[in-house]
């Protein structure tokens, strides 16, 4: 096997790897909601134990390189912000209201947002079967939208928008970080700009609540520690070593492991009901983004 044939199938490798854990995220999201827990402090915790390990990657990986210059800066302060930031609180909240089923199902829709974003800014064509897969795809997440809308009313309206703008704001970061990336590699701008975020999300603690918010509940503190680790700093790095060997494009795509995995842990762990309408807006969703990335890997 060549040198990059080897790089390509290492990348797919960890992209894979990195959708399944970050399909965790929503259920341990789930579980600490459960104990009395907001949006704003569940965050905190998650990236208070995560700071650490990204402080630490950013050192190692900044070791002996030029220092970054005030583009750099500004750069990783944009991505930190957008990309970890923004896109992990939006997500956070919106699990407040809907099923962790349809949130994966929405942030699934990625791939399609990073080409309609390439669209807008760049003015990068669209294909027609790229557009058939996409209205396929949206379709799926419209009905299990629906059906959540007639359990659960507006809040799954709220919820759902929530998520949507946390996928968006990512697909930005994507959009933006290919660049960035082969500059100064995926460990250093992993480690800064997760630095970023962990740092944005302890001053939102610190800005909106009083700290006797920061006490919690055992659990929580646990549940917290697993989501920094194995659901937050190994994806996070595994997906940034992807966009370095395949692309963002290609990172984006995830393959159906991402959303299958988090509705069969939902089912199992959660106890959320697997309905027909589920069932038919994940085939629809999987269906529309496999069309949609084959006509994409084509163009």
């Amino acid at each position: 096997m060549t040198t990059e044939k080897k790089s390509i199938a290492s990348g797919l490798v960890l992209a894979f790897l990195g959708s399944i854990a970050f399909s965790g995220k929503a259920i341990i999201v789930k579980l600490a909601y459960r104990h009395g827990v907001d949006a704003v402090t569940l965050i905190m915790y998650r990236m208070l134990f995560a700071l650490p390990i990204f402080a630490v990657m950013a050192w190692w990986a900044s070791r002996g390189k030029p220092p970054l210059t005030r583009k750099d800066w500004l750069g990783v302060l944009g991505l930190g912000v957008t990309g970890y930031y923004l896109a992990s609180f939006l997500d956070f909240a919106g699990l407040a209201y809907i099923s962790a089923s349809l949130e994966r199902l929405i942030l699934y829709l990625n791939p399609t947002l990073v080409v309609l974003l390439g669209w807008l800014l760049y003015g990068r064509g669209i294909r027609w079967a790229q557009a058939a897969g996409m209205l396929v795809s949206y379709g799926g997440v419209v009905l299990v939208f629906g059906h959540e809308a007639n359990l659960q009313g507006a809040n799954a309206a709220w919820g759902t928008l929530l998520v949507f703008l946390s996928a968006v704001s990512y697909a930005i970061y994507l959009v933006y970080s290919g660049e960035m990336v082969q500059r100064l590699g995926s460990l250093r701008l992993v480690g800064l700009a997760t630095t970023v975020a962990c740092l944005c999300c302890l001053l939102q603690f610190v800005v909106l609540r009083p700290l006797s918010a920061a006490v919690v509940a055992p659990e929580v503190v646990w549940l917290s520690v697993l989501n920094a680790t194995l659901c937050t700093a190994a994806p996070v790095l595994m997906v940034m070593m992807a966009i370095e060997r395949i692309g963002a494009g290609m990172a984006a795509q995830t393959g159906m492991v991402g959303p299958l995995s988090t509705i069969l842990m939902g089912v199992w762990i959660l106890g959320e009901p697997f309905t027909v309408w589920v069932a038919a807006g994940t085939v629809l969703v999987m269906a529309g983004i496999f069309i949609f990335t084959r006509m994409a890997r084509r163009a």
